[in-house]
């Protein structure tokens, strides 16, 4: 009996196990098959409109004169008065005495060789009035030749004897003259190193001055924006003045927002190895406002630190994005748009940038004026895909310019892609 058991028992088991596995296959859920739902994303999308877009470019720099001197004296001597115009700071007129050196010497000078002259002079005419008399007896065939000659020689030596006078008195005349210091321009006073009673010496500094009828901001450019900037590389002169690209400054001054304008007058002929950039320089008439009013007054003083804009050229039929359409793709391949057709699929699309920031792009070509640039970011694009569209397209309204740049070696930059 219990063999019999060992062997009936696994097999009642499996048969168990076979009636479970039945009852189960037989008795399963039935899964319904559905179709997958692909969902398109969903895009926001801006206008592609054309338009004239001015490329202003944007820059930093410190103020400078444009003629900077020092007072120097051509003659030596005690100070015995200064002008109240010459301390740090002071304006002064052109031809204005500044400073006054004891010309009590430089008299005395004076007239010793006035004298001279006179003396000079008065043995020239005996020399001459001998001469003459000499040349009748001749005539008459009564005196010699050596005799003639002789009145010759002493007429020569008088006559260089004047000259010689004559130049000493201009000269003393000169140094009379040059105890006074004027003003060799309309200016300012940045600094003096003189006072009353001190005794100058020929040739030594006593002030620096610099005139205030011009100020100049040389302002550095990386020289990919000069392509944008109308400059005539030949320009110069007066002319500069009014003919090349306007500039416009900015600063803070007595706390508030003041504005300037002036030109670009001339670019310097060499790149900075440092930064390697390209300076122009731009000049500004009137800068204190001394005959002019601008800005309220505010002067545009030397060494004040300015933000530029300069008017460059007019790029016509250009597109005006937001920053965010510009795309790069997986390979780093940059200068690229998702532009959304009318059926609704997005395609990759390379367009030529002229510049971007960190608001706006330009776009020159590769554009069509009412297509869709998708500005939202995706992140699998395949080109062709469907996408919905979040919201109504509208054109894009911002102006363009350059961003303000990051001071390089030293000085001002512009930056901005061109």
């Amino acid at each position: 009996m219990k063999n019999r058991a060992r062997i009936v028992a696994p097999i009642l088991i499996l048969l168990l196990g076979f009636v479970a596995v039945y009852a189960l296959r037989a008795f399963r859920p039935t899964i319904e098959a559905k179709p997958v739902e692909i969902v398109a994303p969903r895009v926001r999308v801006v206008l592609a409109e054309p338009r004239d877009v001015e490329m202003r470019v944007r820059t930093q720099g410190t103020v400078v004169p444009r003629t900077e001197s020092d007072l120097i004296p051509q003659v030596a001597g005690e100070v015995v008065w200064i002008s109240p115009s010459l301390v740090s700071g002071g304006f002064f007129e052109k031809g204005d005495t500044l400073v006054r050196i004891d010309r009590g010497d430089y008299e005395l000078e004076r007239r010793s060789a006035a004298a001279a002259l006179a003396r000079s002079q008065s043995e020239q005419h005996r020399a001459e009035t001998e001469l003459d008399r000499q040349r009748r007896l001749k005539e008459r065939g009564v005196t010699a030749q050596s005799r003639i000659d002789d009145a010759e020689n002493s007429y020569a030596v008088t006559d260089a004897v004047v000259r010689e006078a004559r130049a000493r008195l201009t000269r003393a005349q000169r140094d009379l003259a040059r105890t006074e210091l004027r003003a060799p321009f309309e200016g300012r006073v940045r600094s003096k190193d003189v006072d009353v009673g001190q005794f100058v010496n020929r040739g030594a500094a006593i002030a620096t001055l610099y005139a205030v009828d011009f100020a100049e901001v040389r302002l550095p450019l990386p020289d990919r924006e000069l392509r944008w900037i109308d400059l005539p590389f030949d320009l110069g002169g007066d002319a500069a003045l009014t003919e090349g690209p306007r500039v416009t400054l900015r600063a803070e001054f007595a706390g508030r927002d003041r504005e300037w304008t002036g030109r670009i007058v001339r670019s310097e002929g060499e790149i900075d190895p440092r930064s390697r950039m390209v300076h122009v320089v731009a000049t500004v008439e009137d800068p204190y406002g001394r005959h002019r009013s601008q800005n309220g007054g505010a002067p545009l003083a030397v060494g004040l630190f300015v933000e530029a804009e300069i008017a460059g050229r007019i790029v016509p039929d250009a597109f005006v994005l937001p920053r965010a359409a510009l795309r790069v793709d997986a390979g780093g391949e940059g200068d690229r748009l998702h532009v959304v057709d009318a059926e609704g699929r997005l395609h990759i699309r390379s367009v030529e940038v002229l510049r971007s920031d960190h608001e706006v792009v330009v776009i020159g070509a590769g554009l069509v004026a009412g297509e869709r640039v998708s500005i939202s970011p995706i992140a699998a694009v395949v080109d062709g895909m469907p996408v919905r569209i979040l919201d109504d397209a509208e054109p894009v309204a911002n102006p363009v310019a350059a961003p303000p740049a990051t001071p390089a070696a030293g000085a001002g930059g512009a930056e901005g892609r061109s």
